[in-house]
């Protein structure tokens, strides 16, 4: 597809791979609704990035709903959903509460479903359009105290392979993304240090990827990428 005047959502687009991925595709000439939980933020990157910016929490499923009605109405319609919004948590198997692995499916798993469907609905209704699911190596490969975040993750495995079954006689792309580990303040939040983050991926790379996938000829997708670092 061709980037410039493409009308895409992306999810959780404040920081990190959401904000590298508006910034590159909006220097290619996209038009693009970002989402996220702080109305502060999200103003803040819709300005600087010259885009369009809605307060959502995807944990919510009212929110998405008013997420789609408004990028609809800015965009004057959708070739692409970016699902990018997750949470990060490390956590043995003992410590981990049920609350807290029922937090990080309803962001991580929850949401990727409930966007896609009001993606696929739209999509289907024009005989096209593409879908991104950001991931994660841990869906590939679990690690320990991973219980609740790479099941999460794993699970988004499972909803990709299903609507690219579903989809693609719609001409509807469906791809999945898995970055290993990533520089953002994502991995800050739980308190996750990096050793030799230079080494370590950014979210540019990771933006780059997915610009990639979208500018392939309509006629073909690339159903999983696996991104790593050369040599961290």
């Amino acid at each position: 597809m061709d980037l410039n005047g493409a009308k895409i959502l992306i999810t959780g687009g404040t920081t990190g791979i959401g904000y590298e991925t508006a910034k590159l595709l909006r220097s290619k000439g996209a038009n693009i609704v970002i989402c996220g939980r702080w109305k502060e933020n999200v103003d803040e990157i819709a300005a600087e990035l010259d885009i369009f910016g809605i307060q959502a929490d995807v944990a919510i499923e009212r929110d998405i709903e008013k997420m789609f009605e408004y990028a609809l109405e800015k965009l004057e319609g959708l070739d692409v959903l970016i699902n990018n919004a997750g949470l990060g948590f490390m956590g043995s198997l003992i410590d981990t509460s049920v609350d807290d692995f029922t937090n990080i499916w309803q962001i991580n798993t929850r949401s990727v479903f409930m966007c896609g469907k009001l993606a696929a609905k739209y999509f289907i209704s024009q005989s096209s359009g593409n879908i991104i699911n950001i991931s994660s190596m841990g869906a590939v490969r679990g690690f320990a105290n991973g219980s609740a975040y790479v099941s999460s993750k794993s699970a988004i495995s499972g909803l990709t392979m299903c609507w690219q079954a579903e989809l693609r006689k719609y001409n509807i792309r469906v791809t999945q993304i898995n970055p290993s580990e990533v520089i953002t303040d994502f991995a800050a939040k739980i308190g996750h240090v990096s050793v030799d983050p230079e080494r370590k991926l950014k979210g540019i790379e990771i933006a780059q990827v997915i610009a990639s996938t979208l500018t392939l000829n309509d006629i073909a997708f690339i159903p999983e990428i696996n991104v790593w670092a050369t040599n961290p």
